[in-house]
C-alpha cells in the first residue's frame, strides 16, 4: 500500500502550456462556429417578421370584410383587439394580441400607405430609424417576399 506522500507524487496536473493550448483550441472553435451562428439568428428574425408581417395582414383583411374599411392611422393596429367607437360591425377581436417585432418594438401601421399599398404594416429594424442594412433594415407589407 502507497503513503500519503507517495500518492500524492504519482499525480499530475495540467501545465501551463497544455491549458493555454486548450483555450486556442476552443478560441478556434469559437471563431470559425459564431459567424454560422449569427447567420441563423438573423435568418430566424427575419422569418418571425415575415409571419408576424402576414398574420396582421390578414387580420386586417378580416376587419376590413365586417367594417367595409380598414382601422384609421388613429386606431392603429389596437382596433384588431379593442373595438373602436366608430366600428358599428366590428366582430373582433381579430388577433389576441399585437406581436412585437424580433427586437421587442411594435410594429408601424400605415394608412394610408407609402409604397403603393393601401395599407402598410411595417418593423423599423434594430434601430428604430427608417432605412438600414442588416438588422437595421425596414420589412414591411411591402418587401417581406423577398425574405426567404
Amino acid at each position: 500500500m502507497k503513503s500519503y506522500s507517495e500518492t500524492r507524487a504519482s499525480q499530475r496536473g495540467f501545465t501551463l502550456i497544455e491549458m493555454m493550448v486548450v483555450v486556442v483550441v476552443i478560441g478556434l472553435l469559437a471563431a470559425m462556429i459564431g459567424p454560422r451562428l449569427f447567420n441563423q439568428v438573423e435568418k430566424a428574425q427575419k422569418i418571425r417578421i415575415k409571419q408576424d408581417i402576414r398574420a396582421i395582414e390578414s387580420a386586417l383583411k378580416f376587419y376590413r370584410l365586417d367594417n367595409y374599411r380598414y382601422p384609421t392611422q388613429s386606431e392603429g393596429l389596437e382596433a384588431l383587439i379593442n373595438a373602436p367607437s366608430s366600428a358599428e360591425r366590428w366582430n373582433g377581436p381579430y388577433l389576441e394580441s399585437i406581436p412585437l417585432d424580433p427586437y421587442n418594438n411594435p410594429y408601424v401601421f400605415a394608412n394610408p400607405g407609402t409604397h403603393g399599398k393601401e395599407v402598410e404594416v411595417y418593423t423599423l429594424g434594430d434601430n428604430e430609424v427608417t432605412g438600414g442594412e442588416g438588422i437595421d433594415k425596414d420589412w414591411g407589407s411591402w418587401n417581406i417576399q423577398e425574405i426567404q
